[in-house]
């Protein structure tokens, strides 16, 4: 798979310095060319692996997802010792350079956060973990808004630093605050340029999303961000072709009613979300686990 490991050794040169200032060096196989990064291949799973006194690290990719690892333990440190630090949805086939830095930036920063060497460092509130597709499709958990945003900001990585503003202010994810803001007005633009792809990926993650989503989620998706098309027809002719039928009934049904004189009440209060107070911040994993 020539686009995972093109792409893994360009996030392998990107998080270098990151990982020689946080005490670790790659860890290659015997044998392998140490001028390349030491990707191992076992199934369909991808590894970078690093090592440093007392700790270890590793870079993996599987099913679309690329996720950074890290364990903190005097002796031997084994597989159950891994923390998952940072995840992000990522399609190799796909990816530009923009998706590439995003995941580079964000897994440089996390590594410097939980393994720095500097006395005092700034600490940031832990992501809330998304629902997985598994866990949605078992019917044990729906989705939530935060795993929405989640999915979302992995397709559009310039929203990921609103996304995980919106956690470390207010100590948890508002998602009203989010959408409103960010989300929506970026869905508006790219329903107004209608590129097939765009759309495709795009809807692909709200029909997704609103079949197997709680309440609150199927909200979010129908009245925050969709409701925000203001009724406009062309707009949301837009948008049929790529929705299934289940969403395009809600999205029509609620276009209709926000902006009606009826509606004009629930408009107010979705221009005006709760606000709430901010819980305080928490401390690294790697912190956590050093105690």
């Amino acid at each position: 798979m020539a686009e995972i490991t093109e792409a893994m050794e360009q996030i392998f040169k990107g998080v270098l310095p990151a990982i020689t200032e946080c005490g670790f060096k790659p860890v290659y196989p015997d044998g392998a060319d140490k001028s390349k990064a030491p990707v191992t291949e076992e199934g369909n799973r991808y590894t970078i692996e690093y090592s440093g006194e007392n700790k270890a690290a590793k870079i993996e990719f599987f099913n679309n997802k690329i996720a950074l690892y890290g364990a903190n333990k005097e002796g031997e440190i084994i597989s159950s010792d891994f923390v998952q630090l940072a995840l992000s949805l990522f399609e190799p086939d796909v990816a530009n350079e923009k998706d590439i830095r995003y995941i580079t930036n964000d897994f440089t920063d996390t590594l410097v956060e939980n393994f720095g060497t500097k006395l005092v460092k700034p600490t940031k509130s832990k992501l809330p973990a998304p629902v997985s597709k598994a866990q949605a499709k078992s019917g044990s958990v729906s989705y939530d808004p935060n795993t929405l945003a989640n999915r979302f900001t992995a397709i559009y990585p310039q929203l990921r630093e609103e996304y995980k503003s919106n956690c470390e202010k207010y100590g948890q994810f508002l998602p009203e605050d989010f959408f409103k803001n960010y989300g929506a007005p970026l869905v508006v633009e790219v329903i107004k340029k209608n590129n097939p792809t765009e759309m495709k990926r795009l809807f692909k993650l709200f029909n997704e999303i609103y079949d197997d989503g709680t309440n609150d989620t199927q909200s979010l998706i129908t009245v925050t961000i969709l409701g925000s098309l203001e009724n406009n027809m062309e707009l949301l002719a837009n948008c049929t072709d790529y929705m299934n039928d289940d969403l395009t009934v809600a999205v029509i049904n609620v276009n209709k009613f926000l902006w009606s004189n009826n509606g004009k009440g629930a408009r107010m209060k979705l221009e005006n979300p709760p606000k709430y107070k901010p819980k305080k911040q928490k401390q690294s994993i790697m912190s956590k686990l050093g105690q």
